[in-house]
């Protein structure tokens, strides 16, 4: 039995093969190269899936030389009743939809259109588990046609993609679990995690921060949570809180503007064994037109995450939010357009407010700020912050080393709330932790598996430890005019050392012999400078 290092070399160069073969066709760096690639290895995935569950669950097909033979001799019913014993996690295929037999058809004419319409029959066939939906009911289902990307050579394309599929099998890993498909995840998506030219940029969380927020969120046992993202991205905060619960014991719901963020999260969610929540993620715009709901108003949650976008032009719907509809929901506030650099817009500020009128009475939430929210001394920020304080939904707040993202120079914090938090708040400062590590052009601060467990260990059993972590009351957070910094409740201490009187006035004379000392060389210097000034010459010429 191959270990899970082979594994995961094996599955990383698979992915590699595959942007090799869009490379060769004229897709490298194109920017629909990554609907090719993840939508391939999506395929291999769920046909490997499926070969594997059946084989468990019918001995027949298990035991068999050549299952393929046993599972096409099956009658419809006998079919159904096979799909009928697969778990919700696992696509329904028809044999003429395995890659095997796309494998054996590849010397037919027209094979991109063969190729094709398999990837389109899967999709529709599995419809109404696997889609996505926007905010406005319609489908994005799991393919489409992809030949349609290249230009010359279509059937030659296909056949490329199909023989890359071949080589392994993944059904020796489904018994892995979530560290290993995060890590394939992030390989996978690493070279198209970039904003495309959207609205919103596709931020990819850290998963050393990830962890932090779902560790300190998810303690002691907890079953049957709604779990909730309002600027998901490709979903790594929800998977890391959803392993921190248990996948079978929490659903994820998410909205984002991003569909390309919308498709790699429902990767994500099928990677993870979290099939049954791909319906709950939704395309669209959290802030104008935030879709979960419940009677009417806006849907509350157990748990929530964000890492928001910080800043962005939204100007175009801006007024749209100031209503009476949004007074509850925007208490604080709503940015007003600058003059200019209309780029520069909190909507950090806006996502914020959003989350706590999201939370559940006994909720819990992680947000991902810029480090400036948790100091700033007028408007918004400080009316959040008061909010936070004077109803007692605080937990507490980590500031995170700088460069914790690679592809942003701010300072982040990560900004906890507890509505069941009525006593004291925790306050760390990790800013210095961490190595300086190079990627790429960027310079990023990499954590440590021993500083990550110390931050969460600290925050979640509120431990007071020098120039690292404080733990204060609602009133002294008042008092400070509601400042979230640690370092502003650090104690300044002053180390006394015990002497006698002629030690002390040797220490005086010793001060005083050398003040002497530089008094004497300053008047020489004076003296100096001086006769300078007098031999100076006006020279006119």
């Amino acid at each position: 039995m191959e270990n899970t290092k082979t594994f995961e070399s094996k599955t990383k160069a698979l992915i590699d093969d595959l942007k090799s073969v869009c490379a060769n066709y004229g897709l490298g760096n194109d920017g629909n190269e990554f609907k090719i690639i993840t939508q391939v290895f999506l395929y291999k995935f769920m046909n490997d899936k499926f070969i594997h569950e059946i084989k468990q669950a019918d001995d027949k097909i298990g035991n068999a030389e050549n299952w393929e033979e046993v599972l096409v001799s099956y009658s419809a019913d006998d079919y159904e009743m096979l799909e009928m014993m697969l778990d919700e996690n696992t696509a329904r295929l028809k044999p003429e939809h395995l890659i095997s037999n796309l494998f054996q058809r590849q010397n037919e004419n027209d094979f991109a259109k063969i190729f094709d319409d398999t990837l389109l029959n899967i999709a529709a066939l599995n419809s109404d588990i696997f889609s996505v939906f926007t905010d406005g009911g319609e489908k994005i289902v799991l393919f489409e046609n992809l030949s349609k990307y290249v230009t010359d050579n279509k059937d030659a394309f296909c056949k490329a993609l199909v023989n890359k599929l071949v080589g392994f099998s993944f059904e020796h890993i489904f018994h892995e679990k979530f560290d290993f498909y995060a890590t394939i995840f992030e390989y996978l998506i690493k070279d198209y995690n970039t904003n495309s030219g959207g609205k919103y940029a596709e931020y990819f969380t850290p998963h050393a921060v990830a962890k932090i927020m779902a560790r300190c969120l998810v303690q002691g046992d907890v079953q049957d949570v709604t779990c909730y993202d309002p600027s998901a991205g490709s979903g790594t905060l929800l998977m890391n809180l959803a392993h921190a619960i248990g996948e079978d014991k929490c659903t994820i719901y998410s909205q984002d503007i991003s569909q390309k963020s919308s498709g790699l999260l429902r990767l994500n969610l099928i990677l993870n064994n979290l099939v049954h929540s791909i319906p709950n993620i939704v395309k669209g715009n959290t802030i104008l037109e935030p879709y979960h709901k419940e009677g009417g108003t806006l849907r509350q949650f157990d748990y929530i995450v964000s890492n928001p976008p910080f800043k962005l032009d939204f100007s175009d719907y801006r007024d749209d939010l100031d209503s009476k509809e949004n007074n509850d929901r925007f208490f604080a506030g709503i940015p007003n357009v600058p003059k200019k650099k209309k780029e520069s817009m909190a909507i950090y500020l806006l996502f914020i407010q959003h989350i706590m009128h999201s939370l559940k009475e006994n909720g819990k939430a992680a947000i991902v700020v810029p480090t400036g929210f948790i100091t700033a001394q007028s408007g918004i920020d400080k009316k959040i912050r008061k909010k936070l304080v004077e109803q007692k939904m605080l937990a507490g707040v980590v500031s995170m080393p700088s460069n914790i993202f690679a592809t942003t120079g701010t300072n982040v914090s990560v900004l906890f709330l507890d509505k069941n938090n009525k006593e004291d708040v925790v306050l760390i400062d990790a800013s210095g932790l961490g190595t300086k590590v190079k990627e790429g052009k960027n310079q990023k601060t990499e954590l440590s598996e021993e500083e990550k467990n110390k931050i969460i260990h600290t925050f979640n059993q509120k431990e007071v430890i020098d120039d690292l972590s404080v733990v204060v009351s609602y009133d002294e957070i008042t008092a400070k005019n509601y400042s979230l910094s640690a370092g502003q409740y650090f104690e300044v201490k002053i180390e006394y050392v015990d002497i006698t009187q002629e030690e002390f006035e040797e220490k005086l004379k010793g001060f005083e012999d050398n003040l002497k000392k530089l008094f004497r060389e300053s008047n020489s210097l004076e003296k100096e400078i001086l006769i300078d000034c007098n031999n100076l010459i006006f020279n006119f010429k």
